[in-house]
């Protein structure tokens, strides 16, 4: 019962892995809108986060359609939902309604910040969240700018997806050995906040500070692409041997001297874009191809840019099954988003392609129906 990327796509992986998944959508949904389609509300956004679920429309602001709702609930052992805290309980559909009836559910309750915070009424979306996690901060002192962009990707909104995924599956080992279900909160602040602060902590984890946050490396302003021969590639020498490696295979032996390079390490945060600067006077020399050969025969970190228009035929892809072509029923000919998880006892699969709107609405129905009806006694 959720909306747009974070909740969906959670579930989507949960489908992905096996899980029966229904969607209860209301008549609007801002995912399936947009300029690029072939049936109405069937948006690529869409087809990327809805498949292998059923579609059930329903009006949760209808006092019928609402109860058709809670009888689907009734049947689920996790609901995932990012509806406001406060739209949940007029409509009787928060843990603390739901729990006398359905004490087996594990809900999973995900909104921008802490229900229990000032911040709890505060529309959320990808880009606020990222600037309230300190992310943006970061980009704004790595790129040394005053006005930072947001990351290119919905970042806060599939951080806190996976962060969904793992907290549903672990509350549902919890069920399946107590027959209890719980609350599990995921606030995307909290989310992204905690993720950012794994390397970027760094001097303010000790009282008193030893240092700023910031991850050194990470924070490096020469910690970026470089220019090839023929395109360009990230190659990033970590220790001093690296760097000779890399200015030997250059034909640069005169720049292995460079004192900065021969110490025990090399200092990132003192010396880090100056010897950025010194390595791009030598990556133009070779091509990516080239450089490739030489960081893996060095074990020096390489990886050629990716462009994403090239994406279906680069090799590496196209035999990890990352972007095959499928015919949706509706949809025709299409590009899937390939699982990147490989189990081998309990393969992931995709099933079922993402469905129109209230695609399934009869048939979960009618199965809600005849899933009752033994229990119905005739009434004279």
């Amino acid at each position: 019962m959720a909306t747009v990327v974070m909740g969906p796509y959670a579930a989507q992986i949960l489908g992905d892995l096996g899980a029966d998944v229904i969607k209860i959508e209301s008549p609007k949904d801002t995912v399936r809108v947009g300029v690029l389609h072939r049936t109405p509300g069937m948006t690529p956004l869409n087809l990327n986060v809805n498949r292998n679920k059923r579609s059930v429309t329903l009006d949760l602001k209808d006092e019928g359609e609402r109860a058709r709702a809670l009888e689907l609930i009734g049947t689920a052992d996790i609901l995932i939902t990012n509806m406001r805290i406060d739209a949940l309980r007029r409509l009787g559909m928060d843990h603390d309604s739901l729990a006398p009836s359905h004490p087996r559910l594990v809900h999973v309750h995900a909104q921008g910040f802490r229900p229990d915070s000032d911040r709890a009424r505060l529309a959320a979306y990808d880009e606020t969240v990222q600037a309230a996690s300190g992310l943006l901060d970061l980009a704004q002192r790595a790129g040394d700018v005053g006005a930072p962009v947001v990351l290119p990707s919905i970042f806060a909104d599939k951080v806190a997806a996976l962060t969904i995924v793992y907290a549903a599956l672990a509350a549902l080992v919890h069920q399946r050995a107590t027959g209890r279900g719980q609350r599990v909160e995921v606030p995307m602040a909290d989310t992204l906040l905690a993720f950012n602060l794994v390397e970027h902590l760094q001097g303010r984890i000790f009282e008193p500070p030893m240092g700023p946050t910031g991850f050194p490396l990470s924070m490096n302003k020469g910690h970026r692409a470089r220019p090839t021969k023929d395109g360009l590639a990230m190659i990033i020498p970590y220790g001093p041997q690296n760097f000779r490696d890399l200015f030997a295979a250059a034909g640069r032996p005169d720049l292995a001297e460079d004192p900065r390079v021969n110490g025990e390490f090399i200092d990132a945060a003192r010396d880090g874009e100056a010897l950025a600067e010194l390595l791009e006077t030598v990556t133009p020399l070779l091509t990516t191809e080239k450089w490739t050969e030489v960081c893996t025969k060095h074990s020096i970190p390489v990886g050629p840019v990716l462009r994403l228009d090239d994406a279906p035929e680069d090799p590496y892809v196209r035999a990890g099954h990352l972007l095959d072509v499928a015919e949706h029923p509706s949809e025709g000919a299409y590009r899937v988003v390939g699982i990147p998880l490989a189990f081998s006892a309990t393969p992931a699969s995709v099933r079922r392609h993402a469905p129109l709107p209230g695609q399934h609405t009869e048939e979960v129905l009618a199965e809600l129906d005849r899933e009752a009806a033994p229990n119905c006694k005739e009434v004279r």
